[in-house]
C-alpha cells in the first residue's frame, strides 16, 4: 500500500469530519486526553498538523491511573509523542489527585473500568478547565461509537444515547464539551497508519480491558467482521442515518464535595471515594 495515498486518505476524512460538523472553531484551544495509545496518537498528530490551518491552540493531558506493568509504557509514549510534535504535555495520576492507584481499590466494584472511567473523567474535566480549553478532545474512533451504542442498547440505559455523535454539547457551565476526531475511522485503520508511518503508539491491552462488556461486544463485532467484510461499516451508517440523539433531559448541579458537575448531590466520583475510603 502507498502510504502517502493511505496519509491522504485518513487525515482527508478526519479533516472533512472536524470542518463538516465545525468541531473546531478558530481561536479554540483543544485538549487532547492522551493515553499514548494508538487513538489518542492519531488524534494528536492530526490536530497537531491542523492547528495551524484551522487557527486553534492544542495541549494534551495524560492520566496515569496506576495499572501496575501497563501504564507506564503508555505515559512514555504520550510524552515522547509530545515532544515530537511540540505540544504541551500536562501530567495527571490518581495517587496525586486521589490519594490511591487503581489497582489498590479493583476489589470495591464489580468492573475496574467502571471507577476507572468516572475518575478519568474527573480528572480530565477539571484539568481542561484549569487550563481555559474550550474543547476536549478523544481517541474515539468508529469501533468504539459502534460499542458505546450496543452496551448503551443492551443496558436500556437511554440517557446515554445523548453521547452519539462526533461532538457532545456543553450541557453545563463547568463540562467542557467533548470531541471525537476519530469518529468515521474504522480501529483497523487506526492501527495501520501507527504500522505504516512506524508512529510509536502503546499497543497492549488493558489488563483489565476482558472483564467488560465492551470487550465481549467487541469481539463479537470483530468476529462478524471477519465472517463479513464491511458489518461494521454498514452498522454505523445505519446508525447515522436513523438514529436522533436524545438531548440530555435530567439537569446538572454541582456535586456538594467537589464542585464538579452531578446529577445528584454527589458526582460519582465522590460517591466511588466515599466507598473507597469506608
Amino acid at each position: 500500500m502507498d502510504v502517502q495515498e493511505f496519509n491522504h486518505r485518513i487525515m482527508g476524512r478526519i479533516r472533512g469530519l472536524i470542518e463538516g460538523h465545525e468541531l473546531i472553531k478558530p481561536g479554540e484551544h483543544i485538549a487532547v486526553a492522551l493515553s499514548g495509545g494508538k487513538d489518542s496518537v492519531l488524534t494528536l498528530h492530526a490536530l497537531s498538523d491542523l492547528r495551524s490551518d484551522l487557527d486553534f491552540e492544542l495541549t494534551a493531558i495524560t492520566v496515569d491511573e496506576g495499572i501496575g506493568g501497563y501504564r507506564s509504557e503508555g505515559v512514555m509514549v504520550a510524552r515522547e509523542n509530545a515532544e515530537l510534535l511540540g505540544v504541551e504535555l500536562i501530567e495527571r495520576s490518581f495517587r496525586d489527585e486521589f490519594n490511591f492507584e487503581l489497582d489498590r481499590v479493583t476489589d470495591r466494584f464489580s468492573s475496574p473500568c467502571i471507577p476507572c472511567g468516572v475518575f478519568r473523567r474527573w480528572i480530565l474535566n477539571r484539568t481542561a478547565r484549569e487550563i481555559g480549553a474550550s474543547k476536549i478532545a478523544t481517541g474515539h474512533n468508529m469501533d468504539d461509537e459502534i460499542q458505546s451504542f450496543i452496551m448503551s442498547l443492551a443496558r436500556g440505559d437511554v440517557r446515554k444515547f445523548s453521547k452519539f455523535g462526533p461532538e457532545l454539547q456543553r450541557i453545563h457551565r463547568a463540562m467542557v464539551p467533548r470531541i471525537k476526531p476519530l469518529w468515521s475511522t474504522p480501529e483497523s485503520e487506526v492501527r495501520l497508519w501507527a504500522v505504516l508511518n512506524d508512529v510509536k503508539v502503546h499497543l497492549d491491552s488493558c489488563p483489565y480491558s476482558d472483564l467488560s462488556m465492551r470487550s465481549r461486544i467487541r469481539d463479537f463485532l470483530n468476529h462478524l467482521e471477519s465472517e463479513k467484510q464491511g458489518v461494521k461499516l454498514r452498522v454505523m451508517e445505519s446508525l447515522s442515518r436513523t438514529f436522533l440523539p436524545l438531548s440530555e433531559t435530567e439537569g446538572l448541579r454541582e456535586c456538594l464535595r467537589c464542585g464538579e458537575p452531578s446529577s445528584g448531590d454527589k458526582c460519582k466520583a465522590c460517591e466511588f471515594l466515599e466507598l473507597i475510603k469506608s
